[in-house]
This record gives C-alpha cells, structure tokens and sequence, in this order.
C-alpha cells in the first residue's frame, strides 16, 4: 500500500496527480501556475468534488513542490510525506538511449539533460522537477516516463529522414514521435475492449488535442507515428502546421526578412495551424460555434479533418488492414462532429461510426456502425495512470 504522483513539469508549471496503489484510485490532482513569475496560482482538487484555490508567489520548483507537499497534508488528503512512495515524471524525449521507462539514478539524470537539444522547452523543466522532488522526497522511488521510448520500436525505414545518413550517426537526426504513453495507453484499453491480445491486433491510435499525433500500432509495439524529430510535424494542430514543405520555410524567412530559424520555427509552432488558417481560435471549439459563417474557421476544421485522413489511410496501407482505429485526447474525445466526419472518408475501407453511438462526449465507447470492417473505438487517455503503473512495474 502506498500513493504514487504523476508528474507533468513545465518551465513554469507542475501538474500532478496523486493514485492510491495499487488499486489505481485517483486521490488528488491539481497544477501550480506561473512559477517563479509571481501571483502564482495553487489549485487542488480532491475528495467528493472538493477544490482548494489560492493566489501566492512561488519562486521556484523547490518551492511549488514543498508547497504542493504541505497543502496535501493541511487538506489532510495525506497524513506525512512518507505515505508517498512513488513518482513517476513525464519526460519528452528520450532520444535513442531510453527504449523503456527508467528508474532515475545519476545517470539517467544526466542523459535527460543531454538531451534537452531535442526538446529544449521540455526536458531541462522535467530535471528541474526531478532535481526539486529528490531534494525534498530522496528516498522515494523516481521514474522517467517517456514520450519517445514507445516509439523506439519503429523500424529504421518508417524513422529515418532521406538526407545524408552521417546527419543521422552524428546528429541523431531522426524521426522521434510523441505521446507514446497516451498511444500505449489507448492500446492497451482496445486490446481489453476488443478481447484480443495487444500483439495479435493491428491498431491506429489517434492522440487529437492542442497537439496531436497518429500512430499504427502493430505486434502491440509503434510501427509508425505521425510526429518527427520534433512535435511541430505530422497533422496539423491547434498552433502547429503540421506537415510544411522545407523549401517553403526558406521562402517565408526571406519574404519575412527573419534572419533567425528559431523565429520561423516560433511562428510554426505558435502561430499556425487551426489558429492561423482560421484567424479565429486554436480552440475547435470555437471554430465549430463559428464555421457556418466564417469560411476560414470551415477551411481549418476541413483541413485538419483532411490531414488525419491522410494519415489513417497511408497507415492502414502500411499495416495492411487494421482491426480498429481509436480516437483519444480533448478534440478526440470531445468533438463528435470530427470522429463522424473522419469515419465518413474512410468509409472506403470499411469504417462506419454509429450516430447514435457517436452521440458522446468523452466516456469509453465502441462507436462501430453495425457491419464495419474495422471497429471505431472511443477511448479516453490517462497518461497519468500509465505514468503510475510503471513506477509499480519496474518497482518489483
């Protein structure tokens, strides 16, 4: 018996989440907001609905976690500090070196630091919350989770980049992939559902949110993914393009006068996709209210319906058929108009989706028009709990 936390740390952000284990009960979860720039806000939500909100300025992670710490005992939600057992941090690259969740030691601290030059506003946020919980918690068992590792299994054809190979020997310049545990999770919920072991399905995982990836899914292990060496590629997303020609990069900058790549690569990252063809929102929310009167906010709801469909259809040619394809993540869980009109385009191979089944918003639910080829899965993500289930598994 223990409680395990789930950590998501950004450069001036900690979100956590606190299980009961094994039995896998969420107890508490909440986030410290704009760490280090003052008027920070604590929220922590916990028991039988019950919120815990306040305005105050922390300095730093040390002291959101030692805040976070205290306020869990003063709501009493634990009794001390060494009812904690586990912490699991999510981590986003992983690079080459971490093929599986990792136990944190010296080491694996350090190669998260190195690899920081693949996801610079990712992972020196994660050491920083790994460096904070060691001071305050440092006989505590420590995880790495990460974003990359479930994708290390792709093989060498569906990773590498057509460019000279020695880019790829010296510089690891390769295709990564993201939400690997969001993906894994998904997976393993369609196995269950479906009654079937994860190895003998051929699966499509759709992560659809603020950012968003497709993976195929085969022998229960990534056979390709949608994202590359950074998240800003595959479909497009809520401020990400997506898929951009290189040569099309290169002529912006000179049109724009930017003489700095990372500026180009900010307005990819920041400035496009849903809210930069629709001029309206990065929110699909927003643009689904809007798209009957404003054909931008239409033409980016088109297009990133048009993106994910290009994706399913290259990876069921890839996997050669599928047994489900599943939608996950806020759009994918949410938007119901967007899973119907996907499963419309694919009808071809055989998905239909229900419209009565489909008449949900979150909530795990086989959507499959009676007679589909290829079911259509609703399965909302929980990194959390996989972020908790491999402190317990690499714990024996």
């Amino acid at each position: 018996m223990g409680k395990s936390l789930a950590i998501n740390a950004g450069s001036s952000t900690l979100k956590f989440k606190l299980f009961e284990m094994p039995e896998e009960k969420v107890i508490a979860e909440g986030a410290i907001d704009r760490i280090s720039l003052g008027n920070s806000l604590v929220e922590i939500k916990y028991g039988d609905g019950q919120k815990y909100e306040t305005h105050e300025d922390v300095n730093d992670h040390n002291a959101a976690i030692q805040l976070m710490l205290d306020q869990l005992t003063e709501l009493k939600i634990i009794t001390d500090f060494n009812e904690i057992t586990g912490v699991g941090h999510r981590v986003v690259a992983g690079g080459q070196e971490f093929k599986d969740s990792a136990i944190i030691d010296d080491d694996v601290l350090q190669k998260i630091e190195d690899l920081s030059e693949y996801a610079p506003l990712h992972n020196p946020a994660a050491a920083m919350g790994i460096k904070a919980f060691k001071k305050i918690l440092p006989n505590v068992l420590s995880v790495a989770v990460f974003d990359t590792s479930f994708h290390t299994s792709m093989p060498q054809e569906n990773y590498m980049y057509a460019i000279p190979y020695e880019y790829y020997e010296k510089f690891g310049a390769r295709k990564y992939g993201a939400h690997g545990t969001s993906h894994r999770y998904v997976a393993h919920r369609a196995a269950a559902m479906l009654g079937k072991p994860l190895k003998d399905l051929k699966l499509i995982t759709m992560h659809l949110g603020a950012g968003g990836s497709i993976t195929a899914i085969k022998d229960g292990k990534s056979f390709d993914t949608s994202m590359g060496f950074t998240p800003l590629a595959g479909i497009e997303m809520a401020t990400r393009s997506g898929d951009i020609d290189a040569s099309l990069v290169a002529y912006l900058m000179e049109k724009l006068n930017i003489d700095k790549p990372n500026d180009m690569i900010n307005i990819l990252n920041k400035k496009s996709g849903l809210v930069g063809v629709s001029g309206v929102s990065a929110d699909m929310r927003d643009l689904e209210k809007v798209q009957a009167k404003n054909p931008r906010a239409k033409l980016a709801r088109d297009m990133f319906i048009n993106r994910i469909v290009r994706y399913v259809g290259s990876y069921l040619a890839e996997l050669g058929g599928a047994d489900a394809i599943v939608f996950t993540a806020g759009v994918g869980e949410n938007d119901i108009m967007i899973r119907q009109e996907v499963a419309d385009k694919l009808a071809y191979f055989g998905i239909g989706v229900d419209p009565e089944k489909n008449d949900i918003r979150g909530g795990e639910r086989d959507l499959s028009k009676e007679g589909s080829k290829i079911k259509t899965l609703l399965i909302p993500t929980d990194e959390e709990l996989m972020i908790v289930r491999d402190i317990e598994r690499l714990r024996k």
